[in-house]
């Protein structure tokens, strides 16, 4: 068996490399198109050492999106663009950004003032601060901002000479003190008084000097401004913002009126794009007559070989080479933030012991922990069982970390272990999660109030809302739990723990238009009935929907009512709103699991019972944009 193995082998590898040497590409040669050669514009301006890729141009005359990217050649060497009243100095540009130096650098420069950058950019408009800058700091008074793993990180001088070691250094990926739409300001509270920046790319261990800025176009741009084979994506540090970025398979920059879409390839060794990537006529008689010489003689040895590959057993969990490269290139596009080790989070749990267990669901357990730094953190432990489901989370993962919403829980970083279990990580607000509120309360002389409760309950349905209605494609959470609500220091909403195994977790935009796709035994409306309930209630029980709506319906609502808030003591008003969220609730249940209620109905009701309490009564209507942009009323400490 043993020789003919080998024989079939060695015609298979013969063949293989005779037929698609012309049409295929090492695993060597696919790593270099990791970080590809950006196309030209169309009008292919260069200034100095840069090409000018879309939407970016010099001449007015060049095709693009905005103003906003026009820009300006200086002496024929330096690319300057205008954002605000600055003209900022461009380096370098990326896919999803542009490295810019500081207005008005003349020379080598290593300190610059906190104040004097980063403010201007709200991340409201065109462009925004990117989480991939490493910010330096220097002179601090308190350095507990300083992080250490980015301490490790080649980070040279402004004169291209080796930077040395940094005092203190801060990644704007960490989240925790720096947020999207601050400024470099936010580091003077520390004490720091100048600053250096570098762009350190995903999965990179060097950086450039500079700040790297993100660049987006409006969400409201034409629904044809993607080319084919492009899909529009979110910006992270840019709120509203989205980019079209090419498919798997196709480079280009992604736009109808730029470069589109080509299909990439190696030929000769060389980067190749569109047709150059097609076999020639005459490659494909030479295929054809090898085909037809070698063609039986495959049959059997792969027969032959297959037969023996099947028998032999095989280690579970194991991948080889290409896809353990290809495997662990996902994950760093999925974690745009941080990838952690296993053992640094399994220390952070302290081996994720029972009392750490925040929640349990079929989708995996939630764990609270503290990272060697002191953050505390929510880690989701998910339940991989194949290759396959590792496939599906690594995506969803990365549309995640996509999403920026003042109500979404920050996508810290995740890690995939030898076990092939992926691990989330999130912030961990200070106040804990709803339902620790809810359940833990009750031997204690006062829980969460009313006040809070009804502000929970609209801050959870507005962001899922905005995450079915402002994303494309929708996202869906299939995992909304009061263990899933997170609460920070001022009771503000933050959701976590996403149901990332779920297969319908993405849906595709026009799906999610026609409700006959969406006979969900159990969705993001249903679940937020559930969790109504709980508010009013006070209790988890497992059947609590049945138990709810049979009182409801026999009108005993006043029986499952949270003792703890006082419900026969309330105003009349307060009972009514308790009664108007009930009905809701129910509504919910009822028609939430086929698709006949949407969850964007549900925020605009809970908006407007909210509103109304605040303005008195007074009617008013709400619409799509005045919900997603809900914001609670600062808590009132005479409501009970």
């Amino acid at each position: 068996m043993l020789p003919i193995v080998v024989l079939s082998t060695f015609v298979t590898i013969s063949f293989a490399l005779l037929v698609c040497l012309p049409i295929s590409h090492s695993l060597q040669e696919q790593r270099k198109l990791l970080q590809p050669t950006l196309i030209p514009n169309s009008c292919n301006e260069t200034c100095g050492k840069l090409h000018v890729p879309f939407p970016f141009y010099v001449n007015i005359s060049c095709v693009s999106i905005s103003n906003a990217f026009h820009l300006t050649c200086s002496n024929s060497s330096t690319l300057l663009i205008k954002i605000g009243s600055e003209s900022y100095p461009l380096l370098e540009f990326f896919q999803d950004g542009l490295l810019v130096d500081f207005p008005g650098t003349s020379s080598c420069r290593q300190y610059n003032d906190l104040n004097s950058f980063g403010n201007k950019f709200s991340g409201k408009d065109h462009f925004g601060v990117s989480v991939d800058n490493v910010i330096g700091l220097y002179d601090c008074e308190d350095s507990s901002l300083c992080k250490a793993d980015c301490e490790t990180v080649d980070l040279p001088g402004c004169d291209g000479s080796s930077g040395g070691s940094l005092g203190c250094c801060y990644p704007l990926s960490d989240h925790s003190i720096w947020h999207v739409g601050q400024g470099f300001s936010v580091f003077s509270q520390f004490g720091c008084r100048g600053f250096s920046s570098w762009a350190v790319l995903r999965g990179s261990n060097s950086g450039n000097r500079g700040v790297k800025l993100e660049w987006a176009i409006a969400r409201n741009s034409s629904n044809e401004v993607c080319a084919r084979n492009a899909d529009m994506v979110n910006a992270t540090s840019i709120e509203g913002g989205v980019r079209c970025v090419c498919q798997d398979g196709y480079f280009g920059d992604g736009f109808a009126n730029g470069s589109g879409c080509l299909q990439s390839c190696i030929k000769n060794g060389q980067e190749a794009y569109g047709n150059d990537c097609f076999i020639k006529r005459h490659d494909q008689r030479k295929i054809v007559i090898i085909a037809g010489i070698f063609g039986p003689v495959l049959i059997v040895a792969s027969l032959v070989a297959l037969f023996y590959l099947l028998k032999r057993p095989g280690k579970p969990g194991m991948l080889d080479t290409e896809q353990a490269y290809f495997h662990n290139h996902s994950i760093r596009k999925a974690c745009r933030s941080r990838l952690f080790s296993h053992q640094e989070l399994e220390e952070a749990t302290n081996g994720f012991e029972e009392s750490r267990k925040l929640m349990q669901s079929t989708n995996g357990t939630m764990f609270a922990g503290v990272l060697g730094d002191g953050s505390h953190v929510a880690i989701h432990k998910l339940k991989c069982e194949n290759e396959r489901d590792i496939i599906q989370v690594l995506p969803q993962i990365e549309a995640l970390s996509d999403v920026v919403h003042r109500n979404m829980a920050c996508l810290i970083g995740c890690c995939i272990d030898s076990g092939y279990t992926p691990l989330v990580v999130y912030e961990y607000p200070a106040n804990g999660t709803l339902k620790e509120h809810l359940y833990q309360s009750k031997g204690h002389k006062h829980g969460l109030d009313w006040h809070k409760r009804l502000n929970i309950a609209t801050e959870t349905a507005c962001v899922v809302a905005f995450l079915h209605y402002e994303n494309s494609p929708p996202i869906f959470h299939h995992n909304l739990t009061s263990s899933c609500i997170f609460l920070d220091g001022d009771f503000s909403v933050k959701i976590a723990g996403f149901g990332l195994l779920n297969s319908n977790f993405n849906h595709d935009s026009q799906m999610y238009k026609n409700r006959e796709c969406f006979h969900l035994s159990k969705n993001d409306v249903y679940d937020m009935g559930v969790v109504l309930l709980e508010i009013i209630s006070g209790s988890n029980h497992l059947d609590l929907p049945k138990l709810a709506l049979q009182k409801i319906k026999d009108g005993k609502l006043e029986e499952i009512v949270d003792t703890l808030l006082y419900y026969h003591e309330q105003p009349y008003y307060r009972q009514e709103q308790i009664q108007k969220i009930a009905d809701l609730a129910t509504r919910c249940l009822l028609f939430g699991a086929d698709g006949k209620l949407g969850i964007i109905d549900v925020a605009r009701e809970l908006v407007h019972i909210t509103k109304e309490s605040i303005d008195g009564g007074v009617e008013r209507t709400y619409n799509g944009g005045d919900i997603l942009k809900f914001k609670p009323s600062s808590n009132d400490n005479n409501v009970s």
